[in-house]
C-alpha cells in the first residue's frame, strides 16, 4: 500500500464527516485532545513519515473534534521502557514503542523476533497483525487498545573496527540489542549483549561501552551511526537475520471514554491496513541512509551463501529455546512458530 493512498483516502472520509457536520444543526462533541508519547527524535523517520500522517488522518477523520499532540524523545518524562507502563497508567494517552523494552512481557510478539523469521517489513507487520488479532488482543494485550503493529526492515550488525566478516568475528564483541531475542541471537553467536535503548546508542558508542549495535538502516540517520562505525554488516538472503516488534498503544480506559464518531476516526486508521503502511514506510528509508554509509566510504559486508547458511544453523538454539519456553508457559510454541512463518510467506507472495 502506497502512502499516498493511505492519506488520500483519510482525506476523503475526512471530507465526508465535514460535509455530515455542515448539514447537521445538532451539537458537536467536545473537542478531545490526546497525548502521543514517543522515544525519538521528532526529524527522526517515524515520527515524520508514520506518526505525523497517521495523526493527520485520524484528525482529518474526526472533522477537528479529535486532536493529538505528540512529544518526542521523552518530553514527557521517564525513560523509553516505561512507555507502555505510562499508557495502562493513563500518564499519557498514546505510546509508540519497541515491544522488547519490556522483555518477556508480551511472549507471542517474540514469536516475529526469532532469528531468520522475517522476509520484508510490510509482510511481516501483516501477518504481526494477524496473530496479534487472533492470539494476543486478549491475552497479552488485554489492559490496552492497540493501534497497529508492525516491524521494521532487515537487522543489520554496525561495528567499529574490523567489524563483521564472518560468524567467528562474532566472539568477544560487546553489542547493544534492542530485545530478549536478539540478545539471546547475540549471545548464541558468540558476542556479549548489551541491552540499551535506541536513544543511548550515540553515547554508548562514542563511549566504547560498546563494539557496535544491531539496527536497522533506517534509523542509523537520526542517531550518526554511520560517522560513530565504520563496517555495516547485511545478510543476503530471503529473510532477515532479525526484525523488533513496535506497537502504537492506546489506553484503554480513554479510548472507550470517546464519542462513537471519535471511536470511529481511530478505527478507520488501525489495523492490518495502518499496520502495513507503517512497517514498509520504515523499510523504504532503509536506503537512505544506507546511502549515509556508502558515501563515507565505510565498508558493507554481505553475509550470503554457505556463511549464511553458517550463521543460520548457529541461530537455531535461539528458537528452539523459544519454543520450548513457550511450551512451559502453557503456549504452544511450535505451533505459533508455524501459523507466524506460513502468514509472513504468504504476504511475502502478494
Amino acid at each position: 500500500m502506497k502512502k499516498r493512498n493511505f492519506i488520500k483516502g483519510t482525506v476523503a472520509s475526512a471530507v465526508l464527516v465535514g460535509l455530515s457536520l455542515f448539514q447537521a444543526p445538532a451539537v458537536q462533541a467536545q473537542e478531545v485532545t490526546l497525548k502521543l508519547h514517543q522515544f525519538l527524535p521528532a526529524q527522526a523517520n517515524v515520527p515524520k513519515y508514520v506518526l505525523e500522517p497517521w495523526m493527520k488522518s485520524v484528525m482529518d477523520a474526526s472533522g477537528g473534534k479529535l486532536k493529538i499532540e505528540m512529544y518526542s524523545a521523552m518530553a514527557l518524562g521517564g525513560k523509553p521502557p516505561e512507555l507502555i507502563d505510562q499508557v495502562k497508567d493513563g500518564v499519557v494517552d498514546i505510546a509508540w514503542t519497541v515491544v522488547g523494552y519490556t522483555p518477556g512481557r508480551f511472549p507471542r510478539t517474540e514469536v516475529f523476533e526469532l532469528p531468520f523469521m522475517m522476509t520484508n517489513a510490510e509482510a511481516t507487520s501483516k501477518a504481526y497483525w494477524d496473530i496479534f488479532e487472533s492470539d494476543m488482543k486478549d491475552q497479552d494485550f488485554k489492559d490496552y487498545h492497540i493501534i497497529g503493529t508492525w516491524v521494521h526492515g532487515p537487522g543489520v550488525i554496525h561495528a567499529k573496527g574490523e567489524g563483521v566478516h564472518k560468524l567467528e568475528d562474532m566472539k568477544g564483541l560487546k553489542l547493544r540489542g534492542p530485545s530478549r531475542m536478539t540478545n539471546a541471537l547475540i549471545k548464541e553467536m558468540g558476542a556479549e549483549p548489551i541491552g540499551l535503548p535506541v536513544p543511548a546508542i550515540p553515547e554508548a558508542l562514542s563511549k566504547g561501552v560498546i563494539d557496535g549495535t544491531v539496527i536497522p538502516w533506517e534509523v542509523t540517520g537520526a542517531l550518526k551511526v554511520a560517522e560513530l562505525t565504520n563496517t555495516h554488516t547485511e545478510f543476503v538472503g530471503d529473510k532477515a537475520i532479525y526484525t523488533v516488534t513496535f506497537v502504537l498503544v492506546m489506553n484503554k480506559q480513554k479510548y472507550e471514554s470517546l464519542s462513537d464518531d471519535m471511536k470511529k476516526a481511530l478505527d478507520d486508521n488501525s489495523g492490518a491496513t495502518f499496520s502495513a503502511f507503517a512497517g514498509k514506510t520504515m523499510q523504504d528509508y532503509d536506503a537512505p541512509s544506507r546511502q549515509i554509509a556508502v558515501d563515507r566510504g565505510n565498508t558493507i559486508v554481505e553475509i550470503s551463501g554457505d556463511e549464511l547458511a553458517r550463521w543460520k544453523t548457529a541461530a537455531q538454539p535461539v528458537i528452539d529455546g523459544w519454543i520450548k519456553e513457550m511450551d512451559g508457559k502453557g503456549i504452544n510454541g511450535q505451533e505459533l512458530y508455524d501459523r507466524a512463518n506460513s502468514l509472513i510467506e504468504k504476504y511475502s507472495k502478494m
